[in-house]
Order: C-alpha cells, then sequence, then structure tokens
C-alpha cells in the first residue's frame, strides 16, 4: 500500500476546510490537515452531503472512492492518491490527498479534427457548439494506458477528461471514483484510444498482483462494497487477463461520460 504515514495524515490529522468546490455534484471540500508538524492539503468528501444514486443504491460513494484506490495500490498501479475514509467537521467522509496540477499540463482533450496532436490516440468526432467539427483525444501516455486498464477493473462509469491529473512532476493520477465497482456493466470513459489493442506487459503483471492480493484482501474492499461488487470486480480482472486485450465499447450502451469534461 502507499506511504502509512500519508494515509496516517489523512486518518487522524486535524482538519480545517478552507472552501468549497462548486463544480462538484456532491459536498466537496478543499481542507488543509495538520499532525504532528506534517501537513498537507486535501479533498474531503463527507457521506451526509452525498446525493442518492437509484443505481447505486449500496453503501456511499465514499466508499466506493476508497475501494478503487485500494484497488489501484494491490495491483501496484499507484494511479489513485491516497485515500481513505476519516472523519470531518462534518462527519466521516473521504479524505484524498490534494494534487496541484499545472494549468499547461493536457492529456485529455476536445481539438478541432485536422488539428489532432501528433502521436494522440483519436477516440471520436464530434460538432462543437458551433456546429463546427472537433475531435476528443488523449495521449499515447503508458501511465493513462494504465488508467484505463485500471477503469475497466473498477468499472469507473465516470472517467472525465478533468478526472484526469497530472502534478507538477508529471505523475498521472485519476480521481472521483465514487461511481465505480457496480456489479453491472456501467464503463464509460474517454480513454477509448486503445480499444483492441494488446495489454502492456506492465498492466498484465498489475493485474496478476491484484489477483493474487485479492486472496487476502477481500475483506477490506468488502468494508466498503458488497461482495457481490468484490466478486465481479475480479471477475472484470480475470476476464482482461484472459483476453489480454483492451476491451472494445460495448454496442448500444452509452460509454462517454456526459459532460466529457
Amino acid at each position: 500500500m502507499a506511504d502509512t504515514a500519508t494515509e496516517d495524515l489523512l486518518r487522524r490529522g486535524e482538519m480545517t476546510v478552507q472552501g468549497r468546490l462548486m463544480s462538484a455534484s456532491n459536498a466537496t471540500f478543499f481542507a488543509r490537515l495538520a499532525l504532528d508538524g506534517a501537513e498537507s492539503d486535501c479533498v474531503y468528501k463527507p457521506v451526509r452531503g452525498e446525493r442518492p444514486l437509484w443505481d447505486f443504491p449500496d453503501g456511499t460513494l465514499a466508499g466506493r472512492e476508497v475501494a478503487s484506490y485500494v484497488v489501484s495500490e494491490l495491483a501496484g498501479w499507484h494511479l489513485v492518491p491516497p485515500t481513505v475514509m476519516a472523519d470531518g467537521p462534518f462527519g466521516p467522509g473521504m479524505v484524498q490527498q490534494w494534487v496541484d496540477e499545472p494549468l499547461e499540463t493536457v492529456l485529455v482533450d476536445i481539438v478541432p479534427v485536422d488539428a489532432v496532436p501528433a502521436g494522440w490516440m483519436h477516440v471520436l468526432d464530434a460538432v462543437d457548439q458551433h456546429g463546427d467539427p472537433v475531435a476528443l483525444v488523449h495521449a499515447d501516455h503508458p501511465a493513462l494506458r494504465s488508467l484505463a486498464v485500471f477503469d475497466v477493473v473498477v468499472n469507473n462509469a465516470d472517467r472525465k477528461g478533468g478526472h484526469v491529473l497530472v502534478d507538477a512532476a508529471g505523475t498521472v493520477s485519476g480521481c472521483d471514483h465514487g461511481v465505480t465497482l457496480h456489479v453491472e456493466d456501467k464503463l464509460r470513459t474517454v480513454l477509448w484510444g486503445w480499444a483492441g489493442r494488446p495489454l502492456t506487459d506492465h498492466d498484465a503483471a498489475a493485474l496478476e498482483r491484484l489477483m493474487a492480493a485479492l486472496e487476502d484482501s477481500t475483506d477490506v474492499l468488502a468494508e466498503h462494497i458488497t461482495r457481490s461488487e468484490v466478486l465481479q470486480m475480479r471477475r472484470r480482472a480475470a476476464r482482461l487477463l484472459r483476453t489480454r486485450l483492451h476491451p472494445l465499447p460495448t454496442r448500444g450502451s452509452a460509454v462517454i461520460p456526459w459532460p466529457a469534461f
């Protein structure tokens, strides 16, 4: 798992809320944590601020965010910022380490159809609000490719372009995993550029680590999601290992989140 000191700070640190992120659909706060001289910024999403979703009736969205982090760590992907369940000023909720992003770093974009960056992956063509043709594209980046595999495993129903983070060191991670790990296929993502292509050896090895770790870690996940959801997650990982391919979009289903950013 990740740095235990960081997780301890997230779990036990004294939290001071700095403000609310108004663009979020559920109550989401930017806060500062302090513990024994260590400090960190964080995102805090209290359970009491969640809007109920009819198609995710079990558990909490905060619990799904924590479970997604656990899956990433068990596989050795380290694609989700450290995330725990902890008490805050508005009760228990998800607490996740804040990621500072340089504004100039973009890995997912909408561009004119004749201006796709060299080496980028094309996802789909569309028209913008002015009726001009545009393309949804993303970078051909190894960490982004691993994030696409991770999203299949956790059945991410909302991988928007804005949910891909890149810090000042160039480290790629993903956030907002509250609608993941459902038993039914709900994969909606902007990262379809590798659809039908073979998995990399790196991601196949991560899936093997995950399957091995799940032999001893089912109870950790069961604290946050149902056992049926744990079982289906394992089946998705096993299917990826069996096919060794990035899956294709499911015909007749909504496979792109709305909005895409």
